[in-house]
């Protein structure tokens, strides 16, 4: 796999919390850095999948926004 190098500028409250963090888990900023960039993408995708599934069950099932409100208040007026 071919790297590349990425300048980045963090304002010190940040870079502070960014350290806390890589210290606390025995890794570099730079590790952090990948592994949460990594984790967005990841998340972000994983998102699109959700929502594209969920828009082809609505239009499978002809389900309107106001039908997906409706069940989510029905949902939690059961728990």
């Amino acid at each position: 796999m071919a790297l590349a190098t990425v300048s980045l500028a963090f304002d010190d409250d940040l870079i502070k919390k960014i350290d806390l963090i890589a210290n606390d888990a025995a890794i570099t900023r730079t590790q952090l850095i990948y592994n949460s960039v990594k984790m967005y993408i990841n998340d972000r995708q994983r998102l699109q999948e959700l929502y594209a599934y969920g828009k082809t069950i609505a239009e499978e099932n002809n389900f309107t926004e106001e039908d997906v409100f409706e069940e989510i208040k029905k949902y939690r007026k059961t728990k």
